[in-house]
């Protein structure tokens, strides 16, 4: 069983046991499950950088990138480096995340967040929707077309907006539908952790135009976002680059001025 094949089984388990102890109904009556929610697609259709920054503590690969900052102090410098939304991670396991670091950050910025999860049931966008997200990742590997169908609708009827992460031309000839809004082309391999902007550059020609089209992680530098929003990018995930620095949010707001005087 490889490392996704591994999170897969365990996050299935997890999910099941949480729907014992915290039911649907409860998740519902958050304050924040019928609150409004901002566009993620539109605020990187109109930007000159489109970077979505990334809440990360660790990861399979990476155990250790940065457990010295909280929460509250990451995103706030994020939102003031200018970043078009955050993703947040809320896998415990694997990238040591957690639904409470959503809230922190709905509670400490006022920008589009994505919930980075492992998403297999209607449950977790329900605890998406409660805890403050805006759009949600779906990734093609572990779901069958009828599972990107019914979760992306089931999303977009919570008004969340949905990122599909995809890996090759077939994961995009099988999930293209109307009810996605992005579709991100992940650069690292969740099976072995190879990392390559080839991926990005080689699938952009298979997505079509009315998608925002996302490229994800292995980006480091200013000259790598430029080549890829030749190649018709709007979105750029980083995640790693900003966490594994001093400071989060001033590299990030760096990075942008940077990207943007360029």
């Amino acid at each position: 069983m490889n490392i996704l094949d591994q999170i897969i089984h365990d996050k299935k388990k997890e999910v099941s046991l949480k729907k014992n102890i915290i039911p649907i109904s409860q998740l519902e009556t958050s304050i924040l499950f019928n609150s409004r929610t901002i566009s993620l697609a539109k605020l990187l259709q109109n930007s000159r950088s489109g970077i979505i920054a990334e809440h990360k503590r660790r990861s399979p690969s990476k155990p250790v990138i940065n457990n010295a900052h909280s929460v509250e102090d990451v995103v706030i410098g994020y939102q003031n480096a200018g970043v078009c939304g955050i993703s947040v991670l809320t896998d415990g396991k694997y990238f040591g995340g957690s639904l409470d670091d959503l809230l922190l950050t709905k509670a400490s910025v006022n920008v589009p967040l994505l919930r980075k999860e492992f998403i297999v049931d209607e449950y977790q966008i329900i605890e998406a929707k409660a805890n403050g997200a805006d759009a949600i990742l779906l990734i093609a590997a572990v779901l069958t077309r009828e599972e990107i169908k019914n979760l992306s609708q089931f999303a977009q009827s919570l008004a969340l907006e949905v990122l599909l992460e995809v890996h090759n031309k077939e994961e995009i000839e099988k999930s293209i539908m109307p009810s996605l809004n992005m579709i991100g082309v992940n650069n690292r391999n969740l099976k072995t952790f190879e990392v390559s902007l080839d991926y990005s550059k080689e699938l952009v020609n298979y997505i079509p135009d009315n998608f925002v089209k996302v490229s994800e992680s292995g980006i480091y530098t200013v000259e790598e976002v430029k080549e890829l929003q030749k190649h018709g990018y709007q979105g750029f995930l980083m995640g790693e680059h900003f966490m594994k620095t001093d400071d989060p949010g001033r590299e990030a707001k760096d990075f942008i001025n940077k990207l943007i005087v360029c």
